[in-house]
């Protein structure tokens, strides 16, 4: 899915220069949101889990947390006052979407690893290649979070730039 940003009008928006400051700054409201929760759930608490051993279960709570964070992104971009607020909310929900594809990914290749080492005779070389398999799977989600920050950071300026943003349609 790739998205395009607009001027133009159409049914559901008015021109550039009827988009008041304050709507901007609504607009810029669910991308401000999402790179606070990227830094906080992310980048922050993710290590922290590691850190204090809490577990593999402990790395549910970032997951968990950025859950909460893009359903209440949906469920407020469903509720937005403009087509255009909304647009920006319905974006940073699509981000939100995209991120949980690297959470996805990291959760298969832990769902691998530890097929892999179920099968080890050895206990302690199997806890080893699991602490070094597990960090390794977590890299998915780390390169996930920081397109996802790029993506943000861009939509962020596209809602001060009052760009609309809008699904391409695939090329046929």
């Amino acid at each position: 899915m790739q998205l395009i940003y607009s001027n133009r009008t159409n049914n559901h928006s008015r021109m550039d220069t009827q988009i008041s400051a304050a709507e901007v700054k609504q607009a810029q409201i669910p991308h401000n949101l999402f790179i606070f929760g990227l830094f906080m759930f992310n980048l922050l608490m993710t290590p922290a889990v590691i850190a204090l051993k809490i577990g593999m279960s402990g790395l549910f709570i970032p997951v968990l947390c950025s859950g909460s964070l893009v359903c209440y992104i949906y469920w407020r971009g469903n509720r937005a006052a403009s087509h255009f607020i909304s647009a920006h909310w319905k974006l940073a929900y699509r981000h939100g979407l995209f991120l949980f594809a690297g959470y996805a990914t990291s959760g298969l290749l832990i769902g691998i690893a530890w097929l892999f080492i179920i099968n080890m005779r050895d206990a302690q070389m199997g806890q080893i290649v699991w602490t070094a398999l597990t960090r390794i799977a977590l890299v998915p989600t780390l390169i996930f979070v920081m397109i996802t920050m790029v993506m943000e950071f861009g939509a962020y300026s596209a809602a001060a730039k009052r760009q609309i943003p809008e699904k391409r349609k695939p090329a046929a």
